[in-house]
């Protein structure tokens, strides 16, 4: 099989890309880092082009399938294992609002800290990147000095937010626990190592690919999404011990 990689950012001309794929021009598309305005959920499916989404699309449709993490209860998860290190002034640096994987890993954030019995404090929301996650953080600690704890949504903007601690003058995970998202391979080797959740990405992928070959082999089979669990991983950065997800 041949792979064609096409890349659509934010105000880009989508209907270019559409029209590629719409023309015959390949058997199937695998839809990555989709947005709630992006028009992937229902116009490639809708052409009859065989499409496999990694993450959940905003607009779940009967037949079309997807591959995603347990993304809220990484987030809940998140919260208790801050909360078990005896965090109780918190806040997060979420995902952009408009991705499911964002806006999902906020709400179990969210239920968490109600689990725990603790008040939500701050969300500033940034772009999964590492500037994105610093400049963030460094707002977050502005507004609330107080914070002892803090979730990023990625482990790029977990990166920004142990510079700007570092900027601040607080110690992780002394004056402040940090937990990330994704375990990327940066992660283990972050100043402090890093305490994050897992996604995997290169299964998530792999499984994609499978469900895609099977789609343009058997089309219409109305396949169930594939989820993954949700798992931390612990490590220097929150000076807290471990929990599984239950």
């Amino acid at each position: 099989m041949q792979l064609v990689l096409l890349m659509s950012r934010t105000g880009d001309d989508s209907g270019r890309v559409l029209r590629y794929l719409r023309g015959g021009h390949v058997d199937g598309a695998v839809v990555v880092s989709h947005h709630r305005d992006d028009p992937w959920t229902t116009s490639l499916p809708g052409a009859g082009l065989p499409t496999v989404f990694i993450g959940r699309p905003w607009e779940g449709r009967p037949g079309v399938p997807y591959v995603d993490t347990d993304n809220h209860q990484g987030g809940r998860l998140a919260a208790l294992h801050l909360a078990a290190g005896g965090r109780t002034r918190v806040g997060t640096v979420a995902g952009p609002a408009d991705m499911t994987a964002a806006a999902d890993r906020l709400a179990g954030w969210r239920d968490g800290l109600r689990e725990a019995g603790l008040a939500e404090g701050p969300v500033v929301h940034a772009d999964f990147t590492t500037a994105g996650g610093r400049q963030a953080a460094l707002r977050l600690l502005e507004e609330a000095p107080e914070l002892d704890g803090v979730f990023a949504a990625s482990d790029l903007m977990a990166l920004g937010v142990l510079e700007a601690a570092r900027r601040r003058g607080r110690s992780v995970p002394e004056d402040v626990a940090v937990v990330g998202y994704d375990n990327h391979a940066l992660a283990a080797t972050a100043v402090p190592p890093l305490t994050t959740v897992t996604q995997p990405m290169s299964a998530m992928a792999g499984a994609a690919c499978r469900i895609l070959l099977e789609e343009i082999d058997s089309p219409g089979a109305r396949r169930a999404p594939i989820v993954y669990p949700a798992e931390l991983v612990v490590r220097e950065s929150s000076g807290a011990r471990r929990l599984s997800a239950r």
